[in-house]
């Protein structure tokens, strides 16, 4: 159900981008996956009425019933320059209401702080795109050039249903598109009581697998060896348990100096790892792309305790470099062993744009109007976004959300964490920069 506008504080009492985002907190719209979802429609409906209000031409798409996606074209002041694409997500992760301190749907406003489940992912950077939007065609300009603003759904279990499907289906829709920003950079890290900004030039890539075992079904109290919890519970220690080694690319190359540069250190003799760690809460990202991970995610097998099932399956959630998805799947085949399949469940490339031109320059702008004098490093993300699918198209994606936070925050814990929250005040910086942005690039 769409907010009441009795439910919104006056104007002074809450910038217009929180209101935002906590009206679209309160759809629930959680993805389970499996083409399951809540609540997206209505999301899109809301983001529609706004995009009207502002004068634009909204489309909805619908590849299956409710799981909605809306896109519309901003004119620029030059459309002989190539479109850029800003896009948000719709869908969020589930959340178990019981270990939150908050409802997580209801968008509740605590301590200088927006909580709710999307507040970082990503329903502050639909709110921050909205609104600074807005402000550009309220002041009666346009943005430097053609803008495609689009809403998609279904990022959270691969994007198949919102962004590609559409640039399957509807890739007019991005007609001279080059480049796009979206989510999960632009955020403000500390290192060496330093602050600088992350910008997403990269993302590895995604491979969902399933681990299957076969065995004997059978009483519970006989001696049988093949058994196909045990075959499986092996496997799946095993590559929960791989260190892969590091191997840097030339975002985390780049990165991992610019780190060096602030601590005042020599790159070739601290180790990635150290560096990394240089970063406090972002660390927890950043020492993800310096190699592949592995990570069980859910097993499932047996029905009754004394039956011995004849088949068990467990999830594995990989994230390889950019260009390692075979190598790495060969590897996972040798490690688990002939008795346990590897089925491939969903997956898809890894990215890495440039970290120097045109749109990194204009980026540094921005930010450094509103935060002079700080720094801004590329970075490889940890897992994906819908800039994987637009990729098809030969487009650019970057990860621009661009938030001014508390150096005690730990914002890489919020994404897909408990108690998931932005300041109010980060905000508001955030609508300012994506703003100028616009306006310049």
């Amino acid at each position: 159900m769409a907010p009441s506008p009795t439910d919104i504080p006056p104007a002074d009492e809450l910038d217009e981008t929180a209101i935002v985002a906590r009206d679209l907190i309160r759809f629930d719209t959680s993805n389970y996956g499996g083409g399951t979802a809540n609540g997206e429609r209505e999301a899109a409906e809301y983001v529609e009425a706004r995009l009207v209000a502002l004068g634009l031409a909204p489309q909805l798409f619908e590849p299956a019933p409710r799981r909605t996606s809306v896109v519309a074209r901003v004119p620029g002041r030059d459309s002989s320059k190539p479109a850029l694409v800003m896009h948000g997500h719709l869908d969020v992760v589930p959340a178990d209401a019981r270990n939150w301190s908050v409802d997580p749907f209801a968008g509740e406003v605590r301590d200088g702080m927006l909580w709710g489940r999307g507040a970082v992912d990503m329903k502050d950077m639909d709110a921050m795109m909205l609104t600074a939007v807005g402000d550009i065609i309220a002041s009666g300009s346009q943005p430097a050039r053609d803008l495609i603003v689009a809403f998609f759904a279904d990022e959270e279990a691969g994007g198949g249903l919102g962004s590609g499907w559409l640039v399957d289906h509807h890739p007019e829709l991005f007609d001279g598109a080059t480049e796009a920003i979206s989510e999960v950079g632009g955020y403000s890290i500390t290192v060496g009581g330093t602050r600088a900004y992350l910008l997403q030039t990269g993302e590895k890539s995604l491979l969902w697998i399933r681990l299957v075992a076969n065995g004997v079904a059978a009483h519970g109290s006989r001696l049988i060896r093949d058994n196909a919890i045990t075959k499986l519970a092996g496997a799946v220690a095993t590559l929960g348990r791989t260190e892969w080694p590091i191997r840097l690319t030339d975002t985390t190359r780049e990165l991992l100096a610019e780190i060096a540069g602030v601590l005042g250190v020599d790159p070739e003799q601290v180790s990635p790892d150290e560096l990394a760690l240089a970063t406090g809460s972002a660390s927890g990202f950043i020492t993800a792309t310096l190699r592949t991970t592995s990570n069980p995610t859910l097993l499932t097998a047996g029905y009754k305790h004394n039956v011995i099932p004849d088949r068990a399956e467990a999830l594995i959630d990989i994230r390889t470099l950019p260009g390692e998805e075979d190598a790495v799947l060969a590897e996972v085949r040798a490690l688990v062993g002939d008795d346990v399949e590897v089925e491939i469940v969903h997956r898809d490339v890894g990215l890495e744009a440039a970290t120097s031109g045109a749109l990194v320059d204009a980026v540094k702008r921005s930010l450094g109007v509103h935060d002079p004098g700080t720094p801004v490093f590329p970075y490889l993300l940890s897992g994906g976004t819908d800039n994987k699918a637009l990729s098809r198209l030969g487009i650019a994606g970057y990860g621009f959300a661009p938030l001014k936070l508390p150096e005690g925050l730990d914002f890489p814990a919020m994404f897909h964490g408990v108690d998931e929250r932005v300041p109010l005040d980060a905000l508001v910086f955030g609508r300012q920069v994506l703003r100028d942005l616009l306006l310049d690039y």
